[in-house]
């Protein structure tokens, strides 16, 4: 003892554990302490009250001081590990351009009200709101900005399993979708009002998107909606009539992700058959369909035209698709674990392994150089198009338990009108029009949802 501690500290130590045995009523051996270390009289029990508890702090200041130290060597690990993936590009930019912009722990705002998991999140496309969707058939408005939470919508009598933001031009329009078979549509301007219920399914509707117009002026909006259900079908609707214009049969199970191409054109849809399917939104008829997956196929999404030049070098082609065009490489996760990145043809470009459980949601980054997949191992992963679908950042434990979505926030619309697919890119990130003006820029903000009950907020 005499090697570590001072001949002062080690005298505080014996008196400190005298009274911590005199507290709880070890006499004898406390008087055996006091005996062998000849600690005299002058020690009492009024002296010896300043050294009660005094033990019991140290004790768990230190094991405070552990966990910390075992926190800050794992964050030191992580952050080793990103200097170790990361190109020079991306170590000297990564604040300035959104286009190399990932999402990194700790997150901005941890988004808590539910009383059940989360199932979808959708971004309101022009105010900084995000709605939740859960499994306690509720609906929350959030300010994600500032972290608040607005309102809860009720109306639902089972669980809420999709969201979506979207309507006619100047209209924007909530539309949720339910196990209780119904799609309902709320209007923000209303204070989300219920304005229509959707009936028609005759099982549990899983999914729900608007269908983009591709108009001049605003292509994200549109009268035409999308769902997915459990009875195998995909149904079209007319959101200013409430009407079914089209459904959609071909899948042999539980239809669960449907996504629409930017501008409207395509359908990708995928579920329990383990397929993936593309479809011509206007004549309802199947293009191609997507097999290789052994299990459940959680999510799908289509890359968007910003992907293409790292997609064709994947894809070996010597020439990037038009950027015009919608339908060329398309993403699916799975409950095999894998994430497949396909071409329109049907062939598998891509498997993407990493994950150690379910894929549950992808997103593509705006920017097209990297996709971002969630799943029930409860990370989020960032894979590389330019080194060859590289994982290069893993948000260890992004949640508590599975992270069951996740949304990208709309980019910033700027100097009139919203974004075409085919617009190119210009300086930190923003996309430009065919005549050069500025329209979009990348907003560097993700959102996921966990059955931990949470919502998280990942931004720069």
């Amino acid at each position: 003892m005499s090697q570590l501690l001072t001949t002062r500290q080690a005298e505080e130590l014996h008196k400190a554990i005298i009274a911590y045995l005199t507290s709880t009523k070890l006499s004898n051996s406390a008087a055996a302490l006091r005996q062998e270390l000849d600690i005299g009289d002058s020690f009492n029990d009024t002296t010896s009250k300043k050294y009660e508890g005094l033990l019991e702090k140290k004790w768990t200041s230190v094991v405070r001081l552990q966990k910390k130290i075992m926190d800050l060597e794992s964050r030191n690990s992580a952050l080793q590990t990103e200097l170790d993936t990361a190109t020079p590009t991306t170590l000297s930019h990564r604040t300035l351009d959104p286009t190399a912009w990932l999402p990194r722990s700790p997150p901005r705002h941890t988004l808590q009200s539910h009383r059940l998991p989360i199932t979808s999140l959708a971004f309101h496309p022009i105010f900084t709101t995000l709605a939740s969707a859960s499994e306690d058939t509720t609906i929350k408005i959030w300010d994600y900005e500032h972290g608040d939470l607005e309102c809860t919508i009720k109306g639902h009598t089972k669980p809420v399993l999709d969201l979506d933001f979207g309507g006619p031009r100047g209209s924007t329009l909530l539309a949720s979708c339910s196990s209780d078979l119904t799609i309902k549509l709320w209007d923000p301007a209303q204070s989300y009002q219920n304005t229509r219920t959707l009936p028609g399914h005759d099982h549990s509707v899983s999914a729900v998107r608007f269908i983009p117009s591709g108009a001049a002026g605003a292509p994200s909006s549109g009268n035409l909606l999308v769902s997915a259900s459990r009875d195998k079908s995909l149904r079209i609707w007319d959101v200013t009539t409430g009407y079914c214009v089209k459904t959609l049969r071909g899948h042999a199970d539980w239809v669960r992700a449907v996504a629409p191409s930017f501008d409207g054109r395509w359908l990708l849809s995928a579920g329990n058959d383990m397929v993936a399917r593309l479809w011509d939104a206007g004549s309802g008829d199947v293009k191609a369909t997507f097999a290789g997956h052994d299990h459940v196929v959680e999510c799908c999404a289509f890359a968007p035209a910003a992907a293409y030049a790292h997609l064709a070098a994947l894809a070996g082609r010597n020439k990037e698709p038009a950027g015009s065009s919608s339908a060329e490489f398309v993403a699916t996760g799975s409950r095999d674990r894998s994430v497949r990145i396909w071409d329109a043809r049907g062939t598998v470009v891509k498997v993407l392994v990493g994950h150690d459980n379910w894929v549950r949601g992808l997103v593509w980054h705006p920017g097209g150089r990297f996709l971002i997949s969630v799943g029930d191992d409860r990370t989020v992963r960032c894979w590389d198009l330019s080194q060859e679908g590289k994982c290069v950042r893993v948000v260890e434990g992004a949640h508590a338990h599975f992270v069951s979505c996740v949304r990208w926030a709309p980019g910033v619309v700027r100097g009139g009108g919203e974004v075409g697919g085919q617009a190119a890119k210009g300086a930190n990130g923003e996309k430009r029009d065919e005549v050069g003006g500025l329209r979009e820029g990348i907003r560097c903000v993700i959102a996921t949802g966990s059955v931990d009950l949470s919502v998280r907020i990942f931004a720069s």
